[in-house]
C-alpha cells in the first residue's frame, strides 16, 4: 500500500514539474511580444535584440530560441496583437448592450492600427514572411466585427447594411488620416463613425 502511495506520489511529480515550465515558457513568451511590440513601437523594428530581452526580463538566448529571425519575431508580435484584438469582441459583447460593445470594439481596433505603425516599414518591406498576415488579419478580425454587428443590428442599435470588412477598412483609413499621430483625435473620429450607424428614433 505504501509502495503504490510512493509510487503515485513520484508520478504526479514528473508530471507536475513539465507542467510547471510549460506555464513558465508561456508567461515568459507572452512577456517577450508585449515587450517587443513596446520597444518597436518606441524605437522601431530594428531595435536591438538586448533592448527587448531587457524590457521581458529574459536572457538574449531566450529571444533567439522562440524566434531566430527578426522576421519571425514581428510576425508572433503581430499575430498576438491581432489575435488580443480578436478575442476582446466576446469579452465586450458579454459585459456591454451590443451597441456599446460594437463602439469600444471599434476603439479597441483604432488602437490597434494605431500601435501598428511601428512596424509599418517593416511589413511594407516585401518579406515573404509577412505574406500571409493580412489573410490572418481578416480572417481572425473579421467574425470578430461581424458577430458584434449582427448583435447591434438584431437589438436596432445600429443601422443594417454595413459589412465587417466596410468598417474595418473606415476605421483603418481614419487611423491613416491622422497626420499628427494623436490618438485622442483618432478616437474621436472613429467615434463619430460609429455614431453615423446608430439607428435615429
Amino acid at each position: 500500500m505504501d509502495t503504490k502511495s510512493n509510487q503515485e506520489e513520484v508520478v504526479k511529480g514528473a508530471d507536475d514539474q513539465p507542467r510547471s515550465k510549460r506555464v513558465d515558457a508561456q508567461r515568459n513568451l507572452r512577456a517577450l511580444l508585449e515587450a517587443a511590440m513596446e520597444v518597436f513601437a518606441q524605437s522601431g523594428v530594428d531595435a536591438p535584440v538586448r533592448a527587448i530581452a531587457e524590457r521581458a526580463g529574459v536572457g538574449v538566448g531566450t529571444v533567439y530560441r522562440h524566434f531566430p529571425q527578426r522576421a519571425d519575431l514581428i510576425v508572433a508580435v503581430m499575430k498576438s496583437q491581432i489575435d488580443d484584438c480578436a478575442d476582446a469582441a466576446a469579452t465586450l459583447a458579454a459585459e456591454h448592450e451590443p451597441g456599446e460593445a460594437l463602439a469600444r470594439w471599434m476603439q479597441r481596433y483604432a488602437d490597434f492600427i494605431l500601435t501598428k505603425r511601428g512596424l509599418s516599414h517593416a511589413l511594407q518591406s516585401g518579406d515573404a514572411a509577412y505574406a500571409a498576415l493580412p489573410d490572418y488579419f481578416y480572417a481572425r478580425l473579421r467574425p470578430a466585427l461581424a458577430s458584434l454587428l449582427q448583435s447591434a443590428v438584431e437589438k436596432n442599435a445600429i443601422r443594417p447594411g454595413f459589412s465587417a470588412d466596410e468598417l474595418l477598412r473606415a476605421a483603418a483609413t481614419l487611423c491613416k488620416a491622422n497626420p499628427d499621430e494623436d490618438p485622442a483625435l483618432t478616437r474621436r473620429m472613429v467615434g463619430l463613425l460609429v455614431d453615423g450607424l446608430r439607428c435615429r428614433n
